[in-house]
C-alpha cells in the first residue's frame, strides 16, 4: 500500500479467496515494528451516562520514516472500536496529526461519515465529536456492565427475531416444552402492523402451550435501548414517519400480555445463552445468519453495554475486499460471517442459485449442496472457516474471552463443523497461544437453532 502500512498474506489461504489479507496479521506486524520506537496512543470512546472505553496502543513518532503507516492503522482501529463499543465522543490521545486525520475522516463529509452520522443521529441523537489530546488526558475507563438474564423460574416465552426466520420457545422452570421456527421476510415490509401481527402470531402460539405467561424475553438484530429498537435491519423497510410505531412495538406487546418484557440485541443473547450452557464467563457469541451478530459476556458474567455490531467491523484489509451494502465500507464482518458470504462465493464454484427463492431458501439450497458433498459447497464453508479463524484472532485483541460460541443458520447441518475444523486449523498453525486458551465451539443442533430464544426467555425478572 502506498501509505506505508504493511499487509500480510495469511499462512492458510481461504480456498476461494487468494486475496484475503487478515486485519489481525497486519496489526500485529505494525505493533511489532513500532515496539521500542513507538509513542503511546490512547483512544477513548464516550457513550451514554458518562460511560467510557479506552484502548491503548503505540504508533510511530511523527518524524519517523514509517509514520505514514499510522493513519491507516489508527483509522481501522477507530472503525472497529466504534462498532464494538460505540460512542458519540472520541478522544485521540497521541500525535496531533493522527487526531486531525481522524477528525477529518469521521466528519460529516469525511470518508467514514456513515459511521459518525450513524452514531450521532441513529444511536445517541447528539453530535459526534473528536477531541485531540495527550495520552494522559484521555479520561479513565468507566465501563459499567450488569448481570442480566439467567432467570428461568415460572412460565416464560423466549423469542429470537432474525432477518429470514423467527423462533419462539415456551419454557417452564428452565425446561423447554415447545419451540417453533417460522420463515419470514421483514426487511421489505413497510407497514408496522405486519411486524406486530407476525411477532404476536409466534408469541400467541407459544402462550397457547402454557397455562399462563409470567414473562417474555426477546432477542433481535439491531440496537435496543430500554426495549425500544433505535436501529434494526429488520425494520429498515418502515418509513421514518411510521418508525415511532416500531419504537414502541415491544412496549405495546408487553402491555397487552401484561407481563414483564425485555428485548435486547441478538448477539448479547447468543453470548448469554452460551455462558448459561457452559456455566462459564468470558464468552463471545457470534451468530452467522443474514448478517453477523455478536455479543459478549465478560469475565465477571456481565453484559458490557457495548454495541458489539461486528458486522460493520473490518477483518480484511484487502483494498479490493467486498463492500458492505449498508455502510459502503470494505472488508467488514457482514460479508464474511453470514449468508451473504455464501451467496457471493457460490458463483466462484459454478453454483447458480435460483433468484426466485427467498434468502432463507437460497441458504437452504446451498446447504443441500453441502450435505450432498458438492465440492464447491464444501470449499465455501471451508473458506468461511478460515475467515472465522483469522476473524476470531482479531477479536481476541479487543475482547477478554475464554470461549467463542458459533450460532446461526449458516452453522446448521454440516456447515458448522466444516467451519470449526478450519478455524481450529488456523489457530493451531498461526495462533497456537489462542488455540490453548480460547475454546471455539458449536452448540448441539437443537441449541444452535433455538438456543437464542431459550436464552432470551431468561431475560426478564418476574415481579
Amino acid at each position: 500500500m502506498d501509505n506505508g502500512f504493511q499487509l500480510i498474506k495469511p499462512g492458510i489461504a481461504p480456498p476461494l479467496d487468494g486475496e484475503f489479507l487478515p486485519a489481525v496479521l497486519a496489526n500485529h506486524a505494525f505493533k511489532l515494528q513500532a515496539a521500542g520506537v513507538g509513542v503511546p496512543l490512547v483512544i477513548g470512546l464516550e457513550r451514554e451516562s458518562g460511560k467510557l472505553s479506552r484502548f491503548e496502543t503505540c504508533v510511530f513518532p511523527e518524524d519517523h520514516p514509517k509514520a505514514s503507516a499510522n493513519f491507516y492503522y489508527v483509522e481501522r482501529l477507530v472503525k472497529f472500536l466504534l462498532w464494538q463499543r460505540s460512542g458519540f465522543r472520541l478522544f485521540i490521545g497521541g500525535p496531533s496529526n493522527i487526531g486531525n486525520f481522524i477528525r477529518q475522516v469521521y466528519s460529516e463529509t469525511g470518508a467514514q461519515c456513515f459511521d459518525s452520522l450513524f452514531m450521532a443521529n441513529q444511536v445517541y441523537e447528539k453530535p459526534f465529536t473528536v477531541e485531540i489530546c495527550e495520552p494522559h488526558q484521555v479520561p479513565p475507563a468507566n465501563e459499567g456492565g450488569e448481570v442480566i438474564g439467567r432467570h428461568l423460574d415460572g412460565r416464560r416465552i423466549g423469542f429470537d427475531l432474525g432477518a429470514s426466520d423467527r423462533k419462539v420457545s415456551a419454557v417452564v422452570d428452565g425446561q423447554v416444552i415447545f419451540s417453533e421456527e417460522k420463515i419470514w421476510n421483514p426487511s421489505i415490509q413497510s407497514d408496522p402492523a405486519y411486524h406486530y401481527n407476525e411477532i404476536m402470531d409466534s408469541l400467541k402460539t407459544a402462550a397457547s402451550k402454557l397455562e399462563r405467561v409470567d414473562a417474555i424475553g426477546g432477542s433481535s438484530a439491531g440496537i435496543y435501548i430500554n426495549n425500544r429498537p433505535m436501529v434494526a435491519s429488520l425494520f429498515r423497510g418502515v418509513p421514518p414517519d411510521r418508525f415511532p410505531d416500531i419504537r414502541n412495538l415491544f412496549l405495546r406487546i408487553g402491555k397487552e400480555f401484561n407481563v414483564p418484557l425485555v428485548v435486547i440485541n441478538d448477539g448479547d443473547v447468543a453470548a448469554l445463552a452460551g455462558s448459561m450452557s457452559l456455566e462459564d464467563n468470558g464468552v463471545l457469541g457470534i451468530a452467522l445468519g443474514s448478517s453477523e451478530a455478536a455479543g459478549y459476556v465478560d469475565l465477571k458474567g456481565n453484559i458490557s453495554g457495548w454495541l458489539n455490531e461486528l458486522s460493520f467491523a473490518p477483518i480484511d484489509y484487502n483494498p479490493n475486499a467486498p463492500v458492505d451494502e449498508w455502510s459502503g465500507d470494505i472488508g467488514c464482518g457482514s460479508t464474511y460471517f453470514s449468508q451473504q458470504c455464501v451467496f457471493r462465493l457460490a458463483p466462484k464454484v459454478g453454483i447458480e442459485i435460483p433468484q426466485a427463492l427467498s434468502n432463507a431458501e437460497k441458504l437452504a439450497f446451498m446447504q443441500d449442496k453441502l450435505k450432498a458433498g458438492h465440492e464447491g459447497a464444501v470449499k465455501i464453508w471451508q473458506t468461511m472457516g478460515v475467515y472465522l479463524g483469522y476473524g476470531i484472532a482479531h477479536y481476541a485483541d479487543f475482547y477478554d474471552m475464554k470461549n467463542v460460541i458459533i450460532l446461526g443458520r449458516c452453522t446448521s447441518g454440516e456447515g458448522g463443523m466444516v467451519m470449526i475444523d478450519e478455524t481450529k486449523r488456523v489457530f493451531q498453525n498461526e495462533f497456537p497461544n489462542l488455540a490453548q486458551r480460547i475454546h471455539v465451539q458449536l452448540p448441539d443442533e437443537k441449541s444452535r437453532r433455538v438456543g437464542q430464544s431459550i436464552g432470551a426467555a431468561s431475560l426478564p425478572i418476574i415481579n
